[in-house]
C-alpha cells in the first residue's frame, strides 16, 4: 500500500500525458491508447491510495488529487469503449431526462480510496459536499464539448488556486459556452450554471459569481438564457 508520504503530489505521470495528447482543450485519444500503460500506471498509484492516507493530504493536495482522479478515470473510460462519438454512449439507453447524472457516471469502474467508486461519486459525494469549491465544475471535464476544456496540465497542490481561477475565466470567456450581451442586458450561459447552480450562489448571487469572467459590468437584473449543451467527443481532429 502507497503512503502518503510517497505518494506523487506532483502527479507527474498525469501531467506528462496530458502535454502530450490535449491541446486545445481537446483530446488525443488514440494517443492515450498508445499509451496506456503509462496511463495505467498512473492510475494504480491514485487507486493504491488509502482513505487514511489520503487524510493526511491537505486541503488542496485533496482536491487536486479528487480531480485528476476524475479526468484521468474518464480519459480510461472513454478508452475501455473507444471509438464512440459521446460519453452518453457508454451504457444502458441514454435519457435525455438525466444528462448531469446519467449512465456513464454510474459506471463502477475502478478502486479509490479503498473501494470501487464511480465518477458520481467523486463529483457529488467527495468534491461538492466535502470542499464547497463551486470552480471545480471548470476543473472536471466529462469527455464532452459542452464540458470545461481539458488542461494541458495537471492539478497540483501549490499552484491549485490560480489553476482553479484560470479554469474558471478561461471558461466564462468562451464565447461558444458563455456570453453577456450588455446593449440587451442578455447573459447566455452554459447549462452547468443551472444544473449546479446552489454551488454557485452560496457566497454570492450568480451574477456576483461570474462578474470576473466578464469585461463588461453585468447588471443584477440580467436576463438569463442557457445555451444547448454538447454531449459530442471533445476529440482532436
Amino acid at each position: 500500500m502507497l503512503v502518503a508520504e510517497d505518494f506523487d503530489q506532483t502527479h507527474k505521470t498525469w501531467d506528462a500525458l496530458l502535454k502530450k495528447h490535449v491541446s486545445g482543450g481537446l483530446v488525443n485519444y488514440k494517443g492515450f491508447q498508445q499509451d496506456s500503460q503509462t496511463l495505467n500506471g498512473y492510475l494504480d498509484t491514485l487507486s493504491k491510495v488509502s482513505e487514511a492516507d489520503y487524510s493526511k493530504f491537505n486541503a488542496p493536495g485533496k482536491l487536486a488529487f479528487l480531480i485528476n482522479a476524475y479526468n484521468a478515470f474518464t480519459v480510461r473510460l472513454i478508452l475501455d469503449h473507444y471509438p464512440l462519438k459521446s460519453i452518453t454512449d457508454i451504457g444502458s439507453p441514454f435519457s435525455s431526462l438525466n444528462l448531469a447524472r446519467g449512465t456513464p457516471w454510474k459506471k463502477e469502474f475502478f478502486q479509490l480510496l479503498g473501494k470501487t467508486r464511480t465518477l458520481d461519486w467523486i463529483e457529488h459525494e467527495k468534491l461538492r459536499k466535502d470542499f464547497k469549491e463551486p470552480r471545480i465544475h471548470f476543473a472536471i471535464v466529462c469527455a464532452s464539448i459542452g464540458c470545461p476544456s481539458l488542461r494541458s496540465e495537471a492539478f497540483i497542490e501549490k499552484s491549485l488556486e490560480t489553476q482553479l481561477q484560470e479554469a474558471k475565466v478561461g471558461f466564462l470567456q468562451n464565447p461558444s459556452k458563455n456570453s453577456y450581451d450588455k446593449t440587451k442586458n442578455l447573459l447566455k450561459l452554459s447549462q452547468i450554471f443551472n444544473w449546479f447552480q446552489d454551488d454557485f450562489t452560496k457566497k454570492s448571487t450568480l451574477i456576483e459569481f461570474l462578474q470576473d469572467g466578464f469585461k463588461d459590468k453585468i447588471r443584477a437584473d440580467a436576463l438569463i438564457e442557457y445555451n444547448d449543451y454538447s454531449w459530442k467527443l471533445n476529440e482532436q481532429k
